[in-house]
Parts: structure tokens; C-alpha cells; sequence
């Protein structure tokens, strides 16, 4: 027989699957919260200042700092449904 505790891994999975999607889900809702927005401007703002005073052309500095916010809006949007919501493990697929 093999020495793999079964019933302990059961419990293990039971405690992580009953835990988790709300640990997602509240991930989720936090980075799509008015602060997380907040953060984000600043963020994207201080990019772009500290690339205009570090010399570099506006036109180069405002497309870095797009490119910085789009980069930022994707890894976000890991967590949209296709309508844009935001996911969830409680949401049943009713098709």
C-alpha cells in the first residue's frame, strides 16, 4: 500500500476549495475598487512625470506612460467575465 494520506489531501482540498473562491473573488473586487483607480492614476502619473523630468520628449514620455496603463488595465482584466464583470467562483453558467 501506498503511504499517501488519502483522507488528509480530502481535507486538505475540502478547507482550499471552500476558502478560496471568496479569497479570489474579494482579490478581484479590490482591484477594481476607487482606490485601486486612484492608485492606478497615480501610478501612471507618476510614470509620466519622472519620464518628462528625466528628459525624455513628451510625445515618447505620454506614450510610455500609455502603454504603462494599458499594460496595467490587461493584467486587471484577467479577472472580467466577457461582459466585463468581474469574475466569480459563485457564478453558475446557466447556457
Amino acid at each position: 500500500m501506498s503511504d499517501i494520506p488519502v483522507t488528509k489531501i480530502g481535507e486538505l482540498l475540502d478547507t482550499v476549495s471552500s476558502k478560496l473562491p471568496t479569497l479570489v473573488t474579494n482579490l478581484l473586487h479590490s482591484l477594481y475598487s476607487e482606490e485601486a483607480g486612484i492608485e492606478m492614476g497615480k501610478a501612471v502619473g507618476g510614470l509620466y512625470k519622472e519620464l518628462i523630468n528625466s528628459g525624455l520628449p513628451q510625445e515618447v514620455a505620454l506614450k510610455m506612460a500609455s502603454d504603462y496603463m494599458v499594460n496595467l488595465k490587461d493584467v486587471m482584466n484577467v479577472g472580467r467575465n466577457s461582459d466585463g464583470s468581474v469574475f466569480s467562483f459563485s457564478q453558475t453558467d446557466d447556457k
